[in-house]
């Protein structure tokens, strides 16, 4: 009795302890399964707050920092305005910056690597060990330690490797290029902008010159378009007559509202070029006159300024050095590498008899595939190098035909210019001689109607083609390749950015004429 009495706390105790090692047991189970639920991440979509407050600030962003204009703007001001504030344009300059930050980091891997470390460890029991005898199989010594349950360890450490530093060389110098190749995008953007605001500038000037008179000459054919309704509902003319001489008024109604349709929108676009407001109010400072732009060079030379100076053609030169570092990266990766290393250290460890130590080393590493594939590896490097090479000799080839393209489109601008001039001239007379004869006759006053009207299309494809001729003229400078932003402007604000372009004709002409190559 005594003793069944004694067995059973015993076995529940062993009961108990079981049931406590298993529940030990499944404790780091349990936290796994814990902490892989806990990092589960469903989908939180932005509530209509913050879609409405972020809305808000992209909206401010877009024109923050602007200089509004106070006066009219003048062709060189646009130029300004679109260089500085131009959403596309300031990408481009980001993506500069951030080319050279990415050169910088390059930059740091030819540096020496130094690696500090600090580690703390501890152990549940002594790490104690025993030894056997090879020979015999019987231990030979008592199970004993020489290390300390709680250990605190640092180390600081001084490599470099010879091979990572020539590899990181190239690499660096490959980043440069890339650097520089992001200079020259940008440059082809400002050729871009500049282009598109000189067409959008002139469409507006335009649009603001022929606005009044489409506006009084859609007035004037509405009023003749109400009387002719007057006349026909009292039948003083035979309907046939008044039906045709209402189709002839409706028609030019009908261009006239188109064309002040389509001149509407320019002054709209050119202010989304500059980043302007939406909706905000500005005027055209219209030229003195509007002269035809000279070319002072021969197509040969241009020919030679064009392949030297367009962004295009900058950035194949600039691919073509990366695929030739390429090939000498190839070449020192087959290489073996040496490995310097100086270090210093310090344990914790109270049964060390030294606690802190110095070491160097030298080793030397070579992977022998790299060796076996280095033909493999050699010929995918050349293959890039001539790709690059291939492309510089297409892109020459481009530039020559745009060049020629682009002197052969202002040379057809220019005529054509010259010749709606011709014709703008005399549907103004037309038109004088129209108005001096319209009394109350209802078919002179159509007349005159008519041609008010040709003599504002007549008028409007002359500022049309005076575009045109300007915008082949500003195509020409970015066929060769000459800087759009003016590097010679005193500041960086609007104004001075504006004189700097005013200057740009004449730049222009000493450029195209002779020694400068930017």
């Amino acid at each position: 009795m005594t003793t069944a009495t004694l067995a059973t706390p015993s076995r529940a105790a062993a009961a108990r302890a079981s049931t406590a090692a298993r529940g030990l047991r499944l404790l780091p189970i349990a936290a796994a399964i814990a902490l892989v639920s806990g990092c589960a991440v469903t989908p939180r979509p932005l509530d209509r707050d913050a879609l409405r407050s972020a809305a808000a600030e992209e909206h401010a962003a877009l024109v923050s920092g602007q200089q509004a204009p106070d006066a009219p703007v003048t062709l060189e001001e646009a130029f300004a305005r679109t260089v500085k504030y131009n959403l596309d344009y300031r990408v481009k300059l980001m993506e500069e910056a951030l080319g050279q930050r990415q050169l910088d980091l390059a930059s740091l891997d030819l540096l020496p690597k130094v690696v500090a470390g600090a580690g703390y460890t501890a152990r549940s029991n002594d790490l104690a060990s025993s030894s056997v005898d090879a020979v015999t199989g019987r231990q030979s010594l008592v199970p004993s330690y020489s290390s300390e349950r709680t250990r605190i360890n640092a180390d600081l450490g001084l490599s470099w490797n010879v091979l990572d530093f020539g590899v990181s060389w190239y690499s660096a110098q490959q980043q440069a290029d890339r650097a520089l190749i992001l200079q020259e995008r940008r440059r082809r953007v400002a050729h871009q902008v500049v282009q598109q605001t000189r067409q959008l500038w002139w469409q507006a000037l335009a649009a603001q010159r022929l606005e009044a008179p489409i506006d009084a000459l859609l007035r004037k054919a509405n009023a003749a378009l109400a009387d002719s309704r007057a006349v026909e509902n009292e039948r003083l003319r035979p309907v046939l007559e008044t039906l045709a001489y209402q189709r002839q008024l409706l028609d030019v109604i009908r261009q006239l509202t188109q064309i002040r349709g389509n001149l509407a929108q320019a002054k709209p676009r050119l202010a989304a070029l500059m980043n302007l407001t939406p909706g905000q109010k500005f005027d055209i400072a219209p030229p003195a006159s509007l002269a035809v732009p000279e070319l002072g060079v021969a197509l040969d030379k241009a020919e030679e300024f064009a392949l030297a100076n367009r962004p295009e053609l900058v950035e194949a030169r600039y691919n073509e050095r990366i695929g030739v570092a390429e090939t000498r990266k190839a070449v020192a990766k087959l290489l073996p590498g040496l490995e310097l290393s100086i270090g210093d250290h310090y344990d914790s460890n109270r049964y060390l008899v030294n606690q802190g130590w110095a070491d160097a080393g030298l080793r030397v590493s070579w992977n022998l595939l790299n060796v076996f594939n280095h033909k493999t590896i050699r010929g995918a490097a050349d293959a890039q190098l001539a790709v690059a090479r291939e492309q510089k000799v297409a892109l020459g080839m481009a530039v020559l035909t745009q060049v020629h393209v682009a002197w052969a489109d202002y040379d057809a601008k220019r005529r054509q210019f010259e010749l709606e001039s011709e014709l703008a001239n005399v549907e103004q007379r037309i038109l004088g001689q129209t108005e001096n004869a319209v009394e109350a006759n209802a078919q002179a006053k159509l007349q005159s109607i008519l041609a008010g009207a040709n003599a504002v299309l007549s008028q409007l494809r002359q500022y049309q083609t005076y575009g045109d001729l300007q915008n082949a003229y500003g195509q020409i400078g970015a066929s060769l390749g000459i800087d759009a932003f003016p590097n010679e402007a005193a500041g960086q604000d609007v104004a001075s950015l504006a004189q700097a372009f005013a200057g740009a004709e004449s730049r222009w002409q000493a450029r195209l004429a002779g020694t400068e190559t930017k």
